[in-house]
């Protein structure tokens, strides 16, 4: 017989995943507790559609007649380009704007939801991923920033991740007088400044060095252009992103107060970031959990004022086997120009956005995301296909009492393959009724749970059988409380 090519393969796009059952409760689980800590901050959610006209994402966005590169689009049948949403910043300040006159200022809220970015996938790199944002729009003052980081760290601690996390903040406007008295003007000199700064973690100080500078070349030999700065103006970004961690928060910020180099905008930016560490300090939260960092330099840039990250503190293996930090799970900070696409008043915000996926990795590594594992429903077992009504009146009772139960509905009348599938389902329990148990008017149930803990300790066949581990029979009328008292007795 010749081979069918009619058949189309079964394969998951690049980028993506399925997820299962335990990954979708573990997921729900991380998510009620972040929820519960935004909501008890006064943060009220909203949902915004996937897809958004394209123009309404931003300019960061390639200017190109099909703008496909870094975001998925498609094209309506008014010829108006759409995305998917790459990120939930962008639609919450499109909503905002269009419900300007409804909404109350500031506007506080959260969202979460999958977005998606049309780039090359890789290990740990989807295209598809989850996001947990909270924004405040309308509030200019750093007071607004301070609620961010705050926010952050208690929802670290909710999630079990106490001393094991610091919450990093710094302020674009010191790095951008920095490099502004340093002679760097050009947007994209700067970016490729900022881009190296970021590196600090992944190169340390000598990689950086190189990267401002002329380049780096790494282990393979591959050759990463520089920022081009002159040996002056390395000097200048090196001190002032030399700061020393050990110290308080207010001791590093004197300290850069004292470079000569620190124009009047740079200025600006350490006085908001005194305001917040006073914040921090009356509020209790010591620089163990938020930590001024002039180190942090976030990519996005409509980035304005104040930017902060988190960043776990505990080590993992790299993929060489190196012992490395496990890095940030999310950050934000101010962007007060976003709005003002839209709208022709002036509208400050601030905000973070949590990577739902990553933190579901670190919450694994660490051991605080509970138990997961779904449990299946109770499965009354089909022995006599002619008593169907009957066994499906015993998953109604079940079911009105508030049971998870289902009849076995496989093609299967072999006992042993349909307690096969309670097990692949991860039943608590079976309910089996042949007709000798019908006559007598009798139920037997298996508790598979405790029938895998005492199976385990028996070692002899002839005395497996006689012992029957984790069944037992009751009346038909008690099937209802004997199930109860069976799973009650499994919590």
């Amino acid at each position: 017989m010749g081979k069918d090519n009619s058949r189309v393969k079964p394969r998951l796009p690049r980028g993506f995943e399925d997820r299962g059952a335990a990954d979708i409760a573990a997921m729900n689980q991380m998510i009620e507790t972040i929820r519960s800590v935004y909501e008890r901050y006064g943060f009220d959610p909203v949902e915004t559609p996937m897809f958004e006209y394209t123009e309404a994402l931003g300019k960061f966005l390639p200017d190109e007649d099909r703008p496909n590169q870094g975001v998925f689009s498609l094209q309506d049948d008014d010829e108006s380009w759409m995305s998917l949403r790459y990120d939930l910043t962008a639609p919450l300040a499109r909503h905002f704007a269009e419900n300007y006159q409804d909404l109350p200022k500031p506007y506080r809220t959260y969202r979460q939801g999958y977005v998606f970015r049309n780039e090359k996938p890789g290990p740990g790199r989807f295209r598809q991923f989850m996001q947990f944002d909270a924004d405040t729009v309308g509030a200019p003052g750093p007071e607004a920033d301070a609620e961010m980081c705050m926010m952050m760290a208690d929802t670290m601690d909710a999630l079990g991740l106490v001393g094991r996390y610091v919450v990093r903040v710094n302020n674009r406007k010191v790095l951008d007088g920095v490099l502004e008295s340093a002679g760097v003007t050009s947007d994209e000199q700067k970016l490729t400044v900022l881009r190296a700064i970021d590196k600090l973690d992944k190169f340390g100080a000598q990689g950086v060095k190189q990267l401002l500078g002329e380049g780096r070349k790494d282990d393979s030999g591959d050759f990463t252009k520089g920022a081009g700065l002159t040996e002056y103006q390395v000097d200048i970004v090196l001190k002032y992103l030399f700061t020393d961690l050990v110290k308080t928060n207010s001791e590093q910020i004197d300290e850069v107060i004292g470079l000569s180099e620190l124009n009047a905008r740079g200025r600006e930016g350490i006085e908001e970031l005194q305001d917040m560490a006073a914040l921090f300090f009356s509020a209790g939260y010591d620089v163990d959990r938020i930590r001024i960092d002039f180190g942090v330099v976030r990519g996005l840039e409509y980035y304005t004022g104040p930017v902060f990250e988190i960043e776990l503190t505990f080590p993992v293996q790299n993929e060489k086997g190196q012992d490395v930090v496990f890095g940030s799970v999310g950050g934000g900070g101010r962007y007060d120009g976003l709005v003002s696409r839209f709208r022709p008043e002036a509208t400050p915000a601030t905000g973070f956005s949590m990577g739902v996926s990553r933190l579901m990795t670190a919450l694994r590594l660490t051991g605080n995301l509970g138990d997961t594992e779904v449990q299946g429903p109770v499965v009354v077992l089909v022995m006599d296909r002619e008593q169907i009504a009957d066994y499906q009146q015993m998953v109604a009772e079940l079911r009105n009492a508030g049971v998870r139960a289902e009849m076995f509905m496989g093609q299967s009348k072999n006992f042993g393959k349909q307690l096969a599938y309670a097990d692949k389902r991860n039943s608590p329990a079976v309910v089996i009724v042949g007709s000798d148990e019908r006559e007598n008017g009798k139920v037997q149930i298996k508790d598979l749970i405790e029938g895998k803990r005492a199976a385990a300790a028996i070692k002899d066949n002839a005395e497996w059988k006689s012992e029957r581990p984790g069944q037992f029979e009751v009346p038909r009328s008690e099937l209802v409380p004997a199930i109860r008292k069976l799973l009650d007795g499994q919590d």
